[in-house]
């Protein structure tokens, strides 16, 4: 085990804490360890740093990516020791990787810690080749983000026959994409209506939903619009996803959780009587989650459109 002292490298004394504190059991496998957002919170330390000492333990195998709850614990002792921070010294003859394998990587890690953990170095450490490598692949971020984009629509194909009505049509096209977003939170970061994504499987979305308004006397304008307005609410309503992901993950409770933990404080601000209709409604049991708020504003949207169609 290497020796901290005053000239370790700031990462190095992350990965060194971290270490003590699984080998002491006070971190048990399957535990999740600290968030990239909590190290840096913790250790005063840059985004970076913080990416670099959790890569260090998982390359030692102490941890490992779950997607959607973040880096847990695996094991006490390290199963490769001597690994990880100087594996890229030592690495072996330099192995070639595939556009699909950097993408798979990527997805991998947006799906397990978010964007901002993200990047070249991050990807070719997982994949144990040199950075410059990846970069025969794919131009850079901008272009891989277009390709995870598109590898996350094509993982979830849409229906070869069409269900009958626009409306079921409609509904089913933006159920599919909350499952996609559900599956993948990083990509509505990703997605923009005003500067689409070519990504030929997202446009194919796009594609379907217009096929549905066809041959309902709208106007080019107005079809597009409606279809937008569809595609925004999922996608504007999705946004929330990797919050709450990144927020679960930090402080270890659920919304509900934190409401309740909350509830002191929310009671102290409607004792004054300032906000009667806000106090008036917590005395009622309304749920609202992003669940209902995709359901809710879903069926609002398909009724406005009917009003419109049946003009």
């Amino acid at each position: 085990m290497t020796e901290i002292d005053e000239f370790t490298p700031p990462y190095l004394r992350i990965v060194g804490e971290l270490r003590r504190r699984i080998t002491a059991g006070e971190l048990s496998p399957g535990d999740r360890v600290p968030s990239t957002r909590q190290i840096v919170r913790e250790w005063g330390v840059a985004m970076a740093t913080a990416s670099r000492a959790l890569t260090v333990l998982r390359q030692d195998n102490l941890v490992r990516a779950v997607p959607g709850v973040g880096m847990v614990v695996t094991g006490s002792e390290p199963t490769t020791p001597g690994r990880g921070a100087r594996a890229d010294v030592r690495r072996g003859p330099t192995r070639g990787v595939t556009r699909d394998q950097v993408v798979r990587a990527a997805m991998e890690i947006a799906d397990a810690e978010g964007l901002p953990a993200l990047s070249m170095r991050r990807i070719a450490t997982e994949l144990d080749v040199p950075t410059m490598s990846l970069y025969r692949q794919v131009r850079g971020k901008e272009q891989l983000l277009l390709l995870m984009a598109d590898a996350a629509f094509a993982a979830h194909r849409l229906p070869h026959t069409f269900p009958p009505g626009w409306r079921a049509h409609l509904e089913l096209l933006c159920r599919l994409q909350w499952s996609i977003y559900r599956r993948h939170p990083w990509l509505a970061q990703v997605i923009s209506l005003t500067r689409p994504l070519m990504a030929p499987h997202a446009v194919a979305h796009t594609e379907w939903a217009l096929r549905a308004l066809a041959g309902h006397g709208l106007d080019p304008h107005t079809q597009l619009h409606l279809v937008a307005a569809l595609a925004n609410h999922v996608r504007g309503t999705a946004v929330n996803l990797e919050r709450e992901a990144e927020a679960e993950q930090d402080t270890g409770l659920t919304d509900d959780e934190w409401m309740v933990a909350q509830a002191d404080v929310l009671n102290g601000l409607l004792a004054a009587g300032e906000f009667p209709h806000l106090s008036r409604l917590t005395r009622s049991a309304v749920d609202l989650n992003v669940e209902s708020l995709f359901e809710f504003g879903l069926q609002r949207l398909l009724d406005g459109m009917a009003q419109l169609l049946g003009q």
